[in-house]
């Protein structure tokens, strides 16, 4: 009889244990920038996430401002973006309900090696993009709203420059296919320290420009606002924010490095 109790005693804890790990809705839907995930950070780490709670993760890699557009329409639980400013006017306008920091690295401008426009002899990114206007040197921007793309509308802002003609294109594209057009076009490029370090093996493009406090790229996450989308997977967006801010998602962020360099820091 004590056998048969303390057997039935583990099956019951057992099914207790699988249940706290099941969650009602496993599916959680991320709508994230294409760095986090053509870096490779988000198929390095997900998974214990998903191993831990018992969630699903399903993710969408965009720019910036299209990750946030979907969580305006409430077609997504969380996102994970880069663009602090239009971050704080999706919070503004109620979409979000709880934001974070997440972690930072840093842009970078990449070119040819030949350099035209003499990028590698500037000493900041207004001297640099200033160089490239001047020289009118091939320039790719991601043109897209993305965080990337966004930093790079404030920098030529900040230089007091419109950026036209036929030496600068607009790619509506990610981040990888921007540094391969790049690339084929022996152009310069602002591209995020992550998905270069993902690419830099497939491109003989170089780090022309890095360093200036005005390359600095923070990165947040948001559950998207249950009392505006009632359908929104608030507890699984709030349990990857507290996995992502605590001890293990941190841990697994400043572990993740590709070719032995650190891809992302902590705050």
């Amino acid at each position: 009889m004590k056998r048969i109790f303390i057997a039935t005693a583990l099956a019951a804890a057992l099914v207790l244990g699988l249940a706290a790990q099941s969650p009602a809705n496993p599916r959680l839907r991320i709508a994230t920038t294409t760095s986090t995930e053509q870096s490779g950070l988000l198929a390095a780490i997900l998974p214990a996430f998903e191993k831990a709670t018992g969630y699903r993760t399903e993710v969408v890699a965009v720019g910036t401002g299209a990750s946030l557009k979907i969580g305006e329409k409430g077609d997504c639980d969380v996102v994970i973006v880069h663009a602090r400013a239009l971050e704080d006017a999706f919070m503004a306008a109620g979409f979000g309900a709880d934001r974070r920091d997440l972690m930072y690295n840093d842009f970078i401008v990449l070119g040819p090696a030949a350099d035209p426009a003499g990028v590698a002899k500037t000493k900041s990114a207004l001297e640099a993009f200033s160089a490239i206007a001047k020289a009118q040197a091939g320039f790719v921007s991601r043109g897209d709203n993305s965080g990337t793309h966004t930093k790079e509308k404030d920098i030529w802002k900040a230089v007091v420059i419109a950026p036209a003609g036929v030496w600068y294109k607009e790619a509506g594209q990610g981040m990888s296919q921007v540094i391969l057009m790049a690339e084929q076009m022996g152009a310069y490029t602002l591209a995020d320290r992550g998905t270069w370090l993902a690419m830099k093996d497939k491109s003989s493009l170089k780090i022309l420009s890095q360093g200036d406090k005005l390359y600095f790229n923070p990165y947040g996450v948001i559950t998207v606002n249950p009392a505006k989308w009632p359908q929104a997977n608030y507890a699984g967006a709030k349990a990857l924010m507290e996995w992502l801010t605590g001890p293990t998602g941190r841990a697994l962020i400043e572990g993740y490095k590709i070719g032995g360099e650190q891809c992302f820091y902590l705050y």
